[in-house]
């Protein structure tokens, strides 16, 4: 392969010259959780993560629990920024980094970060180039022994940050991966997107929830900027092939579906074809050749695992 990827120590030494501190400074945790002392839910909003937190009596105090680093990509997405940046927070996780890299929107946005602040480890709003851009210069001031993003429209469930990092202490693996659910926010129906053990051979089959995903350090490589719509997509090729890797079989996230959403909407096809030309181009990852015979296969794995699974819990 020969994509261009940026060299993330040159963004970081951008934000050092900035006089950014590095390491960054991890969330201010309470012993009884943030819920009391975070800005309050608007008064039609309850429930997870509005009015409800994860408990931090879960998270042993007689563990070091690791750094964990999440990144929040954010452009005008001021009806869903606030949700998100909540279910990051009451996971009360004791040792986050979280940093939110704005493009400067022109819609509430940055107000809502401005509020939240004082809980963020960095945020910034000014003009970058693009969500891929902008995720890699959060990545670039990441310490935390594990990562992941998530995006302004999307968030986690209750109690996420606890089951992933056990996972990772437990059994030792660079890559744990999860269920998601899609909410069609304008009929509020959610759809559950299940995700069966990824084998590699299936790899180029397009199966991972994003928002539902995270990976040790050691592994971590810097998205493809040159992508606009399956960056995820192709940061899996790189990641998650050869590495070890835990399948949580529950969900973790939740992707709002909405009329700007880059995943469903039909303005972004022209970007997703471009994305998949570069992806299959002889300098990338190259053509699959044998999609029919890899999906005929798929869809026999994924009957056989749904029959033993179905077996396994009567």
């Amino acid at each position: 392969m020969n994509l261009h990827l940026p060299d993330l120590s040159a963004y970081r030494s951008s934000f050092l010259q900035k006089g950014v501190i590095y390491p960054l400074p991890t969330v201010a945790t309470k012993k009884d959780g943030l819920l009391k002392i975070l800005p309050s839910a608007p008064p039609d909003k309850t429930g997870w993560p509005w009015t409800e937190e994860s408990s931090p009596i879960i998270y042993n105090p007689n563990i070091t629990w690791p750094r964990l680093t999440i990144i929040t990509p954010s452009f005008n997405q001021d009806k869903f920024l606030e949700q998100t940046i909540r279910s990051v927070l009451l996971q009360n996780y004791p040792n986050l980094e979280y940093v939110v890299i704005d493009g400067g929107s022109t819609d509430g946005s940055k107000k809502i970060i401005e509020k939240y602040a004082p809980w963020i480890s960095y945020w910034q709003s000014e003009k970058d180039n693009g969500q891929s851009h902008a995720i890699n210069l959060g990545f670039s001031l990441a310490s935390g022994s594990y990562m992941a993003w998530i995006n302004s429209d999307d968030y986690y469930l209750k109690d996420v940050f606890y089951m992933v990092i056990s996972h990772f202490l437990s059994a030792k693996v660079d890559f744990v991966y999860g269920q998601a659910y899609n909410l069609h926010v304008k009929t509020a129906r959610f759809e559950l997107l299940k995700v069966h053990p990824l084998l590699d051979y299936f790899i180029r089959i397009p199966t991972l929830a994003q928002p539902s995903c995270f990976w040790s350090n050691k592994i971590h490589q810097p998205i493809w900027e040159d992508l606009h719509c399956s960056l995820d997509y192709e940061l899996w090729l790189r990641l998650v092939k050869g590495n070890s890797r835990r399948l949580i079989n529950r969900p973790l996230s939740v992707a709002n579906v909405h009329e700007n959403a880059k995943t469903s909407s039909p303005k972004m096809d022209a970007a997703r074809e471009r994305d998949h030309q570069l992806i299959c181009s002889k300098n990338a990852h190259g053509p699959v050749y044998d999609w029919h015979k890899r999906i005929f296969f798929h869809r026999i794995y994924n009957r056989i695992y749904n029959l033993l699974y179905k077996v396994s819990l009567k």
